[in-house]
C-alpha cells in the first residue's frame, strides 16, 4: 500500500468528532457559546446587576402584592384581597388610575410624535444651526428651566405674566392661582410634560435620522416615491425602527411617571386630588402608610399597564412602512 493510500484510510487526528452528524440546536448553541465566551464574561456584571435590581424586585413585588406586609412582621397571605380593594373599594385609586391613563394617552403618543416631527425638520438645517437648536430643545429635559419658566408665567398673583396680561385686557378682575385651580391644573401639567419630553427621544431621533443611508432616497425616487411624506413612511421610519422603539419606551415611561411634574408645579397632593396619579398613590402607601403589600399591588398594576402599552407600540411600529 502506498503512503497516499494509507493517508486516505487514516482519519485526521484533529478533525471534530461531530462532523457528519446533524447539528442540533443545543449543540449549535454550545458551540457558539464556546466560540464567544469572552463576550459572555464581559456582560456577566450587567446581568448580575439587572437580575438583582430589576428582575428580583419585580418578582418580589408580584409575590408581596398578595400579602399584607408592613416591613416589621412576616408577610401574611391575603390572596386577591389587595386587588379587590383596589378596584372596588378604593375611590382614590380609581381617581389615580383615571388620571394616569389620561396623562399617558395624551402625553405619551403626543410627545413621541412631536419629538420625531421636530427632529425631522431640524435635521434638514445646516450642521451649525442644527446643533444650536438641538441644545435649545434638549435643555429643558436636563434642567429645571421648564418649571421655572411656567412658574413665572403662571404665577398666581399680579406679577405673573399671564395674570398681568389678562388684567390689562380686562378679561379677569383678580389674579388666577393657576396651579391651585382645578380647571387649569391638568391642562397646564400636560403642556409642561410635552415641553420637557423633547429630550432623550428627540436627541435619539436626530441621531437616527443622521444614520439613514442617503442612497435609499435616490433609490426610492427611482421606484416611484413622489414626496417627503412617502419618503418618511417607506424609507425613514423603517430604517429608524430601533430608534423609534427606544423613543417610544422612553415616552411611555415618562407618561406613566407623571407624578414628579405635578409635585413641582402643584404640590402633593394637588387641589382636590385632581392630578392624583398611580405614582402618588404608590408613594402614599409605601412611604407614608408603610403598607407594602398594598403598595406592591399598585406597582404591579402600573407595571402591567406599561407592559401593555409597550406591546401595543411594538405592534404598531412593526407595521411601519408596509
Amino acid at each position: 500500500m502506498t503512503n497516499a493510500a494509507a493517508q486516505k484510510d487514516v482519519a485526521p487526528q484533529n478533525e471534530p468528532q461531530h462532523i457528519g452528524k446533524p447539528m442540533t440546536k443545543g449543540r449549535y448553541l454550545r458551540t457558539q457559546m464556546k466560540r464567544t465566551w469572552p463576550g459572555y464574561v464581559m456582560i456577566t456584571p450587567f446581568l448580575i446587576m439587572f437580575i438583582a435590581f430589576t428582575v428580583v424586585p419585580v418578582v418580589l413585588s408580584i409575590i408581596l402584592s398578595f400579602t399584607s406586609f408592613n416591613m416589621l412582621e412576616f408577610p401574611e397571605f391575603k390572596g386577591l384581597e389587595n386587588y379587590v380593594q383596589l378596584f372596588l373599594a378604593d375611590d382614590l385609586f380609581i381617581t389615580a388610575f383615571s388620571n394616569t391613563m389620561l396623562f399617558a394617552v395624551t402625553t405619551g403618543p403626543a410627545s413621541f410624535i412631536l419629538a420625531f416631527i421636530v427632529a425631522w425638520f431640524i435635521n434638514e438645517l445646516s450642521p451649525r444651526v442644527r446643533a444650536f437648536i438641538t441644545i435649545i430643545f434638549y435643555a429643558p429635559s436636563i434642567s429645571a428651566t421648564a418649571y421655572t419658566v411656567f412658574g413665572v408665567f403662571f404665577q398666581g398673583d399680579i406679577y405673573g405674566y399671564v395674570n398681568g396680561w389678562l388684567l390689562k385686557m380686562g378679561m379677569i378682575n383678580e389674579p388666577i392661582v393657576f396651579f391651585k385651580n382645578t380647571k387649569y391644573i391638568v391642562p397646564l401639567c400636560i403642556v409642561v410634560a410635552l415641553w420637557t419630553s423633547l429630550g432623550t427621544s428627540f436627541l435619539s431621533n436626530i441621531a437616527g435620522l443622521q444614520g439613514v443611508d442617503r442612497s435609499l432616497y435616490e433609490a426610492g425616487a427611482i421606484d416611484g416615491i413622489k414626496n417627503r411624506w412617502q419618503e418618511a413612511w417607506y424609507i425613514t421610519l423603517p430604517q429608524m425602527r430601533p430608534i423609534l422603539l427606544f423613543g417610544a419606551v422612553m415616552s411611555i415611561t415618562r407618561a406613566f411617571g407623571f407624578g414628579a411634574i405635578v409635585n413641582v408645579l402643584c404640590g402633593n397632593p394637588s387641589t382636590d386630588y385632581v392630578a392624583w396619579t398611580l405614582e402618588h398613590h404608590l408613594q402614599e402607601y409605601m412611604s407614608v402608610r408603610f403598607e407594602y403589600g398594598y403598595a406592591s399591588a399598585i406597582s404591579v398594576v402600573l407595571f402591567f399597564l406599561m407592559m401593555a402599552a409597550n406591546l401595543l407600540v411594538q405592534k404598531f411600529l412593526s407595521k411601519v412602512g408596509e
